[in-house]
Order: C-alpha cells, then sequence, then structure tokens
C-alpha cells in the first residue's frame, strides 16, 4: 500500500539555477509523511500528548535523480517498508508524471519524552499493520 501527497513548485522551493533547492525535497517528503500518518487516523499531536511519544529521523538515504523546476506538479508517494519494535522504514519517490525526480530511504524511530527509542504505541502499531496487510498477530 502506497500513500500519495501532491504538490506544486512555487518559485521558493527553486534556487538561483530555477530548480528545485535540494534541501527542499527533505521538506516535500516531510509533509507527505505528516499526511499519510494522518490518512491512517493517527493523530500526532493526540500521540504525544497521551503517550508522550513523537517520530524522529533516524536515518535518511537519498538519491537525486533529476531536476524539478518551479510550477512542475509533483507527486511524493510513501510507502511502508518494514515495521520494528520501535521504528518504521519506509521508502518514498518524488514523481512528475511517471518520471521518479527524487527517492529516499527513510527510517523513523518512535521517541519518549526522554528522547530515547520506545515501543511503539499499541493504536500506532495497529494503524501501521493494518496500513501493510499484515495480519494481526
Amino acid at each position: 500500500m502506497s500513500h500519495l501527497f501532491a504538490l506544486r513548485v512555487y518559485y521558493e522551493d527553486t534556487d538561483f539555477g530555477g530548480i528545485v533547492y535540494h534541501a527542499n525535497y527533505l521538506k516535500f517528503i516531510e509533509r507527505a509523511r505528516s499526511e499519510w500518518v494522518r490518512s491512517l487516523g493517527i493523530d500526532q499531536r493526540r500521540m504525544k500528548a497521551e503517550t508522550g511519544t513523537v517520530f524522529a529521523v533516524r536515518w535518511m538515504e537519498n538519491d537525486f535523480l533529476k531536476p524539478a523546476v518551479f510550477d512542475d506538479e509533483l507527486v511524493v508517494e510513501t510507502r511502508l517498508d518494514r515495521l520494528e519494535g520501535a521504528s518504521l522504514h519506509l521508502h518514498q519517490t518524488v514523481l512528475r508524471g511517471a518520471e521518479a525526480l527524487f527517492t529516499a530511504r527513510v527510517r523513523l524511530v518512535c521517541i519518549g519524552a526522554a528522547g530515547r527509542p520506545v515501543r511503539l504505541p499499541a493504536g500506532l502499531r495497529a494503524a501501521l499493520s493494518h496500513a501493510a496487510g499484515e495480519k494481526p498477530g
């Protein structure tokens, strides 16, 4: 299962050369991850208030394939690859039509109030397992 998030490249997203500034791809995929989590019915503010847990990027690997430019219509595809005790592994692709422009492999970790990894809360694990098509175990 994958989640699609549409966006348009604005002038402010580009650099002096007129192409999307490299750091803005990270913003695009962050927005897509937030919308993906929201689409699963997970309220991150409530999760923090009730369980004290938040997501943090633990590791990321990016590949800049082709440039996007002003006014391009893009789609960020987010896919859950693996779910672990305290973390999840995602694959994200920024597309212009069928053309991949940027890919990222992202490991998110769930951290508690003390800033240390904690197991994913049960409700979150259930929503993510359902999204991944796993059978309850």
